[in-house]
């Protein structure tokens, strides 16, 4: 399905254990002469600085507004290399069974970064929970922080937690807004267990394989960026993850 290559070094790409190296797994399946080493994420490393310091070659486990980020916080400059899935962020809970029952003082644990921490209050904001001020209307240029929260009825407190960490959470909190390959890793199908759920309708948080400009035209690359938005990629996300997970190309 894509082109072979005779590189003498294996691809090296660091990935989320879930979804993203089992998708990256597949891949090796259906390409075998690509020739692919996957490098699972433990918590607490930054797959940005590993692809800044040249111990992998690209990454697959972030959106583009998170890669923006970074490229500010680090100094550096990457290159969107494929775009490939959509995680829809959800609202989970162990207290309630619905939005409506949230209790005025609830406590909701949200990711602390600063994209999924905005990204975190449009859903709340969504599900009718919070109003943000005014000119807050599009989640890819306007990032929310809780002190531009114009309206709160139920007078939410917002706990900022690590995105990996909020899952543990649940049993403390009332809510819990957590992205969703973490909500997977937990046993979680935001499809069905999720409270509330982010549209993917014009989501600007598909996730991305990222590399350096250094590596963006590397064969290697391409053909990975080739498997990864082809059909039979597509098609396995959708028979795995059966919405908690939504391709966005080769649909």
């Amino acid at each position: 399905m894509a082109f072979s290559v005779n590189a003498a070094e294996p691809l090296r790409v660091a990935a989320d254990p879930v979804p993203h190296a089992e998708i990256l797994n597949f891949v090796k399946k259906i390409d075998p002469s690509l020739d692919l080493k996957i490098i699972e994420l433990s918590s607490g490393v930054n797959a940005n600085e590993l692809l800044a310091h040249g111990d992998v070659d690209a990454n697959y486990f972030q959106h583009v507004p998170y890669l923006r980020d970074q490229e500010k916080a680090l100094g550096q400059k990457f290159t969107v290399a494929a775009t490939v899935h959509i995680e829809p962020l959800g609202i989970y809970s162990r207290k309630v069974k619905s939005l409506q029952d949230v209790k005025e003082g609830a406590t909701i644990a949200v990711p602390n970064n600063t994209t999924n921490l905005s990204r975190a209050l449009y859903l709340l904001q969504a599900q009718g929970l919070i109003k943000l001020k005014a000119g807050y209307n599009d989640p890819s240029k306007d990032q929310a922080t809780p002190k531009d929260i114009a309206d709160n009825p139920k007078k939410l407190k917002i706990l900022e937690v690590e995105s990996p960490q909020i899952p543990r959470a649940l049993d403390d909190v009332d809510l819990a807004v957590i992205n969703g390959n973490y909500a997977l890793e937990a046993g979680l199908t935001p499809s069905k267990d999720a409270l509330g759920l982010e549209s993917a309708t014009n989501n600007p948080y598909a996730n991305i394989l990222a590399t350096t400009p250094k590596l963006a035209d590397d064969p290697r690359i391409r053909q990975l960026a080739k498997d990864l938005e082809s059909k039979q990629v597509a098609d396995f996300i959708q028979q795995n993850y059966r919405g908690s997970v939504i391709p966005v190309a080769g649909k």
